[in-house]
């Protein structure tokens, strides 16, 4: 019974363990909700899960009005109502989420730790830094696909 208790551990450790690629920086597409179809990034990710949400989940940084397309032709003041950006921060379930091949560097450091906080006050600064670190990266031209609306 032992060595046969051995070979069974022995056999389920050399399975190998599946490689965890929903990290910060990774841009996922929403598949469920109010925000299904949109882009976005991992924040912060859980892959086992907490006491209130057991299951695995990650707090996400998206859009949820792309900027307008916007032309040589149009005023200053057109190009700056055109190029505004609504973002949002949610922590949805792994199973609602489609991972993409890329990844965007955007600096989170910067964000406050309570990020996916209750309080509405907190969450509307954190959605105003968003909003702020997502424009000066679609001001610098960088990403151009993640500030695109996906068309389907």
């Amino acid at each position: 019974p032992s060595s046969l208790l051995r070979m069974i551990t022995a056999f389920f450790s050399a399975i190998p363990t599946m490689v965890k690629f929903l990290k910060p920086g990774k841009v996922v597409i929403v598949l469920a909700g109010r925000y299904a179809g949109k882009k976005a990034v991992i924040i912060r990710n859980n892959d086992d899960g907490t006491k209130a949400r057991p299951y695995g989940h990650a707090l996400l940084a998206g859009i949820d009005r792309y900027p307008k397309k916007v032309t040589r032709e149009m005023t200053r003041r057109q190009i700056i109502t055109r190029s505004k950006i609504k973002p949002f921060v949610r922590t949805i379930n792994y199973t609602h989420l489609m991972p993409t091949r890329y990844n965007l560097d955007l600096d989170f450091k910067t964000l406050p730790k309570d990020v996916g906080s209750k309080d509405p006050v907190r969450r509307k600064k954190c959605r105003r830094d968003v909003r702020h670190l997502l424009k000066t990266r679609y001001y610098t031209g960088k990403n151009r696909w993640f500030f695109s609306k996906l068309r389907f």
